[in-house]
C-alpha cells in the first residue's frame, strides 16, 4: 500500500515540484501549424511513442535475438553502407525505412549546417558538453530514465554515445554516403525502444516515474530542445553573429536528425521562432531536480578527475555548467559558486567571444583569453579521445544491474 501511495503522489506530481505538476496536467496547446509540415492531428506528444519500432525491438527481446542483433550491427558504421546480413527480416525491412532522410530534406540547407559548424563547432562543443549535457539531468523523466536504465550503470560510456551524436551531426559529411549521422539516428531509435520494453519491468523506475511508458514524442522533443535549441539560445545571448542561411541549415540538420530518431513531423518545429515557442512549452516548465539527477550531475562532474588535463576539474566544470545554465540549476544540483572561475566567465566570456567573432578589440586580458581557449582545447581532447575508439551503440536487454 505504501508503495502505491507513493506511486500516486509521483502521478499527480510531488516529485517534480509545482512548476512540473503544472506541465503534467495542462493541456497541449502547441499547435502543429508551427511544425515543419504545417499540419497535423494536434494529438498530445505525451501520449504518443514510436510504435513500428517499439514492437519490433520488444519482439528481439523476447525472442533472445539481441545479442545477435548487436554483434552484427558492429559491423555497420557508415551512412550509405547497406545493412549487414543475418538480420531477422522484420528488423531488415524497417530499418531500411527507418535509415531513408525525409521527404523534406533539403541538401542545399544541409550544405550550409557544415559551413555553420566549421566556423561555430568549438562552442558547439562546450554548450552540447554543459548547456544540454548537465540540462539533461534536471530533466526529471529523462534524468530517472538515464539512472534505472542500462546507461545508467557506465556514465562515462553513456555520456560518450551521446557525445556521439552531437560529433557526428557537426561532421563534414553528417548525412552523405561515408557519414555516420543517419546510423548513430537509427541504433539510438532502437535503443529508445529497448528502453521503453525495458524500463517498466525496473520496480526501482516504476516507483520513482510518474509516467507508465517512458520516452514518448514529448520527452524526445524535450531533450531534442536541450540540444539544439538550447544551443541557439546562447549563441544569440553571447551575441554570435550568425549569416541567415546557416541559421537555417543548422536548424536543418537537427530538423532531419528528429525525424531520423523517430519524432513525427508534426512535432517537429519549422523555425526558430517556433523552436522556441514549443521549448516553452514542453522544455522550461518542466526542469527541476531529482534525487536522480543530483546524483548523475556529480557522476558527469566528476568524469574528468583522473585524465591529465587540469582545467576539467571539477570546480571548473561546475562553473561552466553555472554559467551556462543559471544559479537555480547549478543550486538544484549541489553545484558551489567557484571563487576563480565563476567570477571571470561572468566577466570575461562576453568579450573573449567578442574577438574571437572579430566583432570589436576589446580589452580582454591575455591570461584570461588563453584560459578560455585552453579550456577549450582541453574539452574537446576530452571527448575526442573517447570518439576516435569504435564506439557501438546497441540494443539494451537489462536494465541498470545495481537497480534490478
Amino acid at each position: 500500500m505504501e508503495d502505491l501511495n507513493r506511486r500516486g503522489l509521483l502521478r499527480a506530481g510531488g516529485a517534480v515540484g509545482a512548476l512540473g505538476v503544472a506541465a503534467s496536467v495542462a493541456p497541449w496547446t502547441w499547435s502543429p501549424a508551427g511544425a515543419v509540415p504545417g499540419v497535423g492531428s494536434g494529438a498530445d506528444p505525451r501520449g504518443v511513442w514510436d510504435d513500428e519500432s517499439d514492437q519490433i525491438v520488444a519482439a528481439l527481446i523476447d525472442r533472445g535475438e539481441v545479442p545477435k542483433v548487436n554483434q552484427i550491427l558492429r559491423g555497420w558504421t557508415k551512412n550509405g553502407q547497406a545493412l549487414p546480413g543475418g538480420l531477422p527480416g522484420d528488423l531488415r525491412d524497417f530499418m531500411e525505412r527507418a535509415r531513408q532522410l525525409p521527404a523534406w530534406a533539403d541538401q542545399r540547407k544541409l550544405a550550409d549546417a557544415v559551413t555553420f559548424n566549421q566556423k561555430r563547432g568549438t562552442y558547439l562543443g562546450v554548450l552540447y558538453g554543459f548547456a544540454s549535457g548537465m540540462m539533461s539531468t534536471v530533466i526529471p523523466k529523462e534524468a530517472r530514465a538515464v539512472y534505472y536504465s542500462k546507461g545508467g550503470a557506465d556514465m562515462k560510456d553513456r555520456i560518450t554515445k551521446t557525445a556521439k551524436l552531437g560529433y557526428d551531426i557537426g561532421s563534414l559529411n553528417a548525412y552523405q554516403p561515408d557519414g555516420e549521422m543517419v546510423v548513430t539516428c537509427v541504433k539510438t531509435r532502437l535503443a529508445h525502444s529497448a528502453v521503453r520494453h525495458l524500463l517498466p519491468q525496473s520496480p526501482n523506475w516504476v516507483n520513482a516515474a510518474p509516467e507508465d511508458k517512458p520516452i514518448s514524442q514529448s520527452d524526445m522533443m524535450v531533450t531534442w530542445h536541450s540540444l539544439p535549441t538550447t544551443a541557439w539560445r546562447n549563441l544569440n545571448r553571447w551575441g554570435v553573429p550568425v549569416a541567415a542561411n546557416e541559421s537555417e541549415g543548422f536548424l536543418h540538420s537537427w530538423q532531419v536528425s528528429a525525424a531520423m530518431l523517430g519524432i513525427e513531423d508534426q512535432y517537429i518545429p519549422a523555425t526558430w521562432n517556433d523552436a522556441d515557442d514549443q521549448a516553452k512549452h514542453v522544455l522550461d516548465p518542466i526542469l527541476a531536480p531529482t534525487p536522480e539527477g543530483v546524483k548523475l550531475a556529480d557522476i558527469l562532474l566528476g568524469l574528468g578527475k583522473n585524465l591529465d588535463l587540469s582545467l576539467l576539474s571539477r570546480g571548473v566544470l561546475g562553473a561552466l555548467t553555472r554559467f551556462m545554465l543559471g544559479d537555480q540549476i547549478a543550486g538544484w544540483l549541489n553545484i558551489p559558486r567557484e571563487p576563480v572561475w565563476s567570477p571571470l566567465l561572468e566577466t570575461a566570456w562576453g568579450p573573449y567571444v567578442a574577438v574571437r567573432e572579430g566583432a570589436l578589440n576589446v580589452g580582454v586580458p591575455k591570461e584570461a583569453y588563453w584560459l578560455f581557449d585552453e579550456f577549450l582545447r582541453q574539452f574537446v581532447l576530452f571527448y575526442m579521445s573517447e570518439l576516435r575508439m569504435p564506439i557501438n551503440i546497441e540494443i539494451p536487454v537489462i536494465n541498470n544491474p545495481h537497480y534490478r
